[in-house]
């Protein structure tokens, strides 16, 4: 088994000044409000210039989401690596219920509660998360083994992501989840 590669120097610093401006926004934010933070403040907090903070993020709703990455290798994981005698729908839906247990949690709250607060967080929040799902459908075909245009894994994986949208909005979003994932399993009865 071989290790990854020990990144150099100049990636360490630049993955710390990305840490340093990610943590500075969302304590500021946290403390006084999206609305009520420039950019030029999160740049001074982390000691570098606004330039550099946009080579790391090209807007001011992106020093709030910042692990795109993750979400993508999570989502193909759910599928790709369920169970054999797991569904695709059930793996989804276990997934989609451990996202949303997620953001209920303590430590997940505040944030959860600026982004839901924030106009601009939501509506960046939900067209990041939505854009999972050309990734989500290549996933749901490749282990369905339907053709990668497969119209109902393009279905599915929209209504998934979706589910977990309406659930961050509810007031019980597990049993949203639960809701969701019933209706696309049996359909409208």
């Amino acid at each position: 088994m071989t290790s990854a590669p020990v990144p150099g120097r100049r990636e360490r610093k630049k993955a710390a000044t990305r840490q340093a401006l990610a943590d500075a926004a969302l304590s500021m934010f946290l403390e006084r409000g999206y609305d009520r933070v420039t950019v030029r403040e999160i740049a001074d907090a982390a000691d570098v210039s606004t330039t550099t903070l946009m080579k790391h993020f090209p807007t001011k709703e992106a020093l709030v989401f910042d692990r795109e990455p993750e979400i993508d290798e999570a989502l193909i994981a759910a599928v790709r690596d369920r169970p054999a005698d797991t569904s695709v729908l059930d793996a989804l839906r276990a997934h989609i219920h451990q996202r949303v247990a997620s953001g209920i949690r303590q430590e997940a709250a505040p944030l959860l509660k600026l982004v839901r607060e924030t106009p601009a967080l939501s509506e960046y929040w939900h067209k990041m998360w939505m854009g999972h799902e050309h990734t989500l459908s290549r996933a749901i075909a490749a282990e369905t083994g339907a053709p990668d245009d497969d119209p109902r894994c393009a279905v599915l994986a929209h209504f998934a992501l979706e589910t977990a949208s309406v659930a961050d909005r509810s007031d019980d979003p597990a049993r949203m989840v639960d809701v969701a994932f019933d209706l696309l399993a049996n359909g409208w009865q």
